[in-house]
């Protein structure tokens, strides 16, 4: 037999890169909640998240939270600083073990960032991102995970719904009620207003991440395989942790469905991750139908939440983190013990065990977010009254990204930026192409052409419609004897006496949807045969149809031969 066990070894660092990939699902999630012009102070934030926690806890939080008698400084050499043997899992080398923590405290670090995105100073973030995992992580983990008084008392947390979420969530909460609401956020008599995450594709790929990711914070924390009751509790665990987001994300598509007349993609992402949260705590503890209920009411209870602090608390919290790890990771942990059938861990209220393991379990829970909620309250306020926490009013208004991070966009790539031009390339010869050189070309007219007698007047139609009609539309106009158009895709909205759109529960005032815009120029057809033929191709009879606009045009020139008016047209239209 080797030194270590090569499958719990493996099995260990597998948890560990898992659960650091959690950290892309989080970057994605928060990112595409938010608006595009902070994506890449989020984004930034994330990364951080990680690159400050890990040497922070490498140096400082492993060797509190697991108490190997070495106080700080514990891990930083561990031949001579302590002994951590004790608290090794069976044939675990101390570093795996090590990397296996260290990602679970960057992940309690990341919640937080969804909950103060969009407004939080740089600076001020970074301060409590380090505070969380020198202050409040360690010290609550020692209490659950680290033989402290907790786990002392039969407490059962068993991959982090409590140590993790719940810390994460209370210090989010307690983040966004120092620093604020974003403005904008409520008008004057406190009535909150939507405002729409940018790229909700890009929130999509980080839940579906995340829910991957997660059978490794979930299905590793056994930290071993090498026994076949460590490998039934796995699969067991593994089972659980997918069945819960699934019920979660039913339950929440069917409530927003019924509340608010249609599904809302958000809360459902959002459910999908309250149910994994919800499981965390007694993955290993309680039976399939447990999961199913914990499950459904994560999910019917995330929709609430996130009405709750948004309306009544009115705690601005774009990504939902304080409903999804707060509450959630609360009553998951309670559920502990109201549903376990794992007579190790000790019977649930339902399955015969009294309240026993309840009372334990609400304990824990109130202990903690005592601790961690006082803690950084202290933390959240000496940086605001300090380095200072928020952005200003200037600064939020124009974006995190431009103003702190000097980025102009993070989608350059994918919007209308103009390109840098240096000095020599503007006195540059212009290459012409095309079959008529610029010395031949027909000179410029000043007078308009078509102000003389008997030249056709000519008219712009401006169409913006559906895209999914646009085909239709084409062959409409080509049948006619238009075939020059010019295609944009725009952003729009109208005011319609209809039922009202919500995002998250919250009635959206200004709903922009995409459109196209197609602009004809035409002299020789007929204004009234395009007008009909765009009614012909567009109509629905429903709202969003679309609406035609007709200018005068006072004059056209064609660049490549300088040709104006109706002979400008002729061979485009």
């Amino acid at each position: 037999m080797t030194l270590y066990s090569d499958v719990n070894t493996i099995w260990v660092l597998l948890g560990a890169a898992m659960v650091f990939f959690m950290q892309a699902g989080f970057a994605a999630c928060e990112a595409g909640f938010t608006r595009a012009k902070n994506a890449g102070s989020v984004l930034l934030k994330n990364l951080m998240d990680l690159s400050v926690g890990s040497p922070i806890y490498w140096l400082f939080g492993f060797g509190v939270m697991f108490g190997a008698g070495s106080g700080f400084f514990g891990t930083f050499d561990p031949g001579i600083r302590g002994d951590y043997s004790s608290i090794l899992p069976a044939g675990v080398p101390l570093w795996a073990f090590a990397i296996f923590q260290t990602v679970f405290c960057a992940t309690a670090a990341t919640i937080v960032s969804g909950a103060v995105a969009e407004r939080t100073k740089f600076s001020g973030y970074l301060l409590y991102s380090l505070a969380i995992a020198l202050l409040i992580y360690p010290i609550t983990g020692h209490w659950i995970w680290g033989g402290g008084w907790l786990s002392s008392a039969g407490f059962h947390d068993f991959a982090g719904s409590t140590a993790v979420h719940m810390v994460g969530g209370v210090c989010a909460v307690v983040g966004a009620s120092v620093i604020g609401p974003r403005y904008g956020k409520y008008d004057k008599n406190g009535k909150p207003r939507a405002i729409l995450g940018h790229n909700l594709t890009l929130a999509a790929l980080g839940v579906f991440i995340l829910w991957f990711a997660w059978f490794g914070f979930n299905g590793c924390s056994t930290v071993g395989m090498d026994s076949d009751e460590l490998v039934e509790t796995a699969g067991l665990v593994f089972f659980n942790t997918n069945l819960s987001p699934a019920l979660a994300s039913c339950a929440a598509l069917v409530l927003t469905w019924f509340r608010y007349g249609k599904p809302d993609v958000s809360m459902t992402y959002n459910a999908a991750l309250a149910g994994l949260v919800g499981i965390t705590a007694g993955c290993d503890a309680v039976a399939p139908i447990g999961a199913a209920a914990i499950g459904l009411v994560s999910g019917v209870l995330v929709v609430f939440s996130v009405e709750f602090i948004d309306k009544i608390l009115k705690i601005d919290d774009p990504v939902g983190a304080v409903s999804v790890h707060g509450v959630c990771g609360a009553v998951g942990t309670l559920f502990v013990g109201l549903l376990s059938v794992n007579e190790d861990v000790g019977l649930g209220l339902f399955y015969g065990g009294g309240f026993h393991l309840l009372a334990i379990q609400a304990v824990g829970i109130i202990s903690v977010s005592i601790y961690v909620g006082i803690v950084a309250a202290i933390v959240f306020l000496t940086i605001k009254h300090t380095v200072g926490l928020r952005a200003s009013k200037e600064e939020e208004l124009a974006g995190l990204d431009p103003s702190e991070l000097g980025l102009p966009t993070a989608y350059s790539g994918f919007s209308m930026q103009p390109h840098t031009i240096d000095d020599d390339s503007l006195s540059a010869p212009v290459a012409v192409v095309g079959e008529a050189p610029v010395a031949e070309a027909i000179p410029v007219m000043r007078e308009p052409v078509f102000r003389k007698e008997g030249v056709p007047k000519m008219t712009k139609i401006e169409i913006v419609c559906k895209e999914a009609r646009f085909e239709l539309l084409k062959a409409k106009l080509t049948e006619i004897g238009v075939t020059g158009m010019t295609v944009s895709h725009v952003l729009g909205c109208g005011v319609q006496k209809g039922k009202p759109e919500y995002y998250r529960g919250v009635q959206v005032e200004v709903n922009l949807l995409p459109k196209i815009q197609v602009d004809v120029v035409v002299s020789k057809v007929p204004v009234s045969d395009v007008i009909e033929a765009a009614k012909k191709a567009l109509y629905t009879g429903h709202i969003g149809d679309g609406k035609i606009f007709v200018y005068d045009v006072e004059n056209v020139v064609k660049v490549r031969t300088g040709e104006e008016g109706w002979d400008a047209l002729q061979d485009s239209i």
